[in-house]
């Protein structure tokens, strides 16, 4: 923000982290919310999801960059990179980015292997059900951008199915000229075990069969189980079952104090996103 001026705003919204993000973000001077503090009228879910979406009611402007917080290589360019299109084509409404997956297994890291749970569901669901998204390389990455008229435009999945919630929506309501892609090259993050990786990928099936539903006239949402159970060997064996029901969040243009809270357009304000923003045009 200070050498080049490229982002206006740089914001971080938080879920409950135990991890000392907030309190280094607000040492930085970097403006922090916690999620369910934002919009309280409205109520609050646990949830990604529902971060991003409560986003776009504190940050200001027209381009919106999303960056995860818990990457280890982060650089400019995963910024930058997600703005380019977005300055450059008037035509993109919609960028994500992809890159190499490394995986870390104890000590070593390997230079592919990560993103288990993009090419295990997410890339063989829309090659099934939705293939004109069967490009789209890195359906789960957490580094995107989008234009806020875009955005405010959508209804948000407030789990880990929101990243294949937008894509889906954005290509029915937008078309797929609307989505660009850029190459980050390596993206480098902390490697979930794989107990935390079948409950993501039960909610992004359950995303994903809620909207397929409609093209096939049938009310698929109403008839899916919603309780994961998760098998246990080292306790005898035993079940866990886990209530995963990924909820759906309207447009946030509908919610009547974020229309109250909206910039003028044309004002030349502009935006970041949930842990790294863009400038707005």
């Amino acid at each position: 923000m200070d050498a080049v001026p490229l982002l206006d705003e740089i914001v971080v919204v938080d879920s409950g982290s135990i991890d000392g993000t907030v309190e280094l973000a607000r040492r930085l001077g970097i403006p922090t919310y916690l999620h369910a503090e934002i919009l309280p009228e409205a109520g609050s879910f646990d949830g990604k999801g529902e971060a991003l979406w409560k986003s776009l009611h504190v940050l200001r402007g027209d381009l919106i960059v999303w960056a995860d917080s818990d990457i280890r290589n982060i650089h400019p360019k995963f910024i930058y990179g997600l703005l380019g299109p977005l300055l450059r084509e008037p035509r993109i409404g919609y960028v994500k980015g992809y890159y190499d997956r490394p995986i870390q297994v104890g000590p070593r890291l390997y230079g592919t292997g990560g993103g288990r749970v993009t090419e295990l569901t997410a890339r063989p669901l829309l090659n099934l059900l939705f293939p004109e998204l069967s490009g789209v390389i890195q359906p789960l990455a957490g580094e995107y951008a989008g234009r806020r008229a875009l955005l405010e435009q959508l209804p948000f999945f407030t789990g880990y199915g929101v990243e294949i919630g937008l894509l889906i929506d954005v290509l029915e309501r937008y078309g797929l000229d609307t989505i660009a892609q850029v190459n980050l090259e390596e993206r480098v993050h902390r490697n979930r075990e794989l107990t935390s990786l079948s409950l993501m990928a039960f909610e992004i099936v359950q995303v994903a069969m809620t909207r397929l539903g409609p093209r096939l006239g049938v009310p698929l949402a109403d008839q899916m189980n919603l309780a994961m159970k998760l098998i246990h060997l080292d306790r005898g064996p035993s079940l866990e079952v886990r209530e995963l029901a990924e909820r759906e969040r309207p447009p946030i243009a509908t919610i009547p104090a974020y229309r109250r809270g909206r910039i003028p357009s044309g004002t030349g304000a502009s935006a970041a996103g949930k842990e790294t923003p863009s400038r707005g045009r």
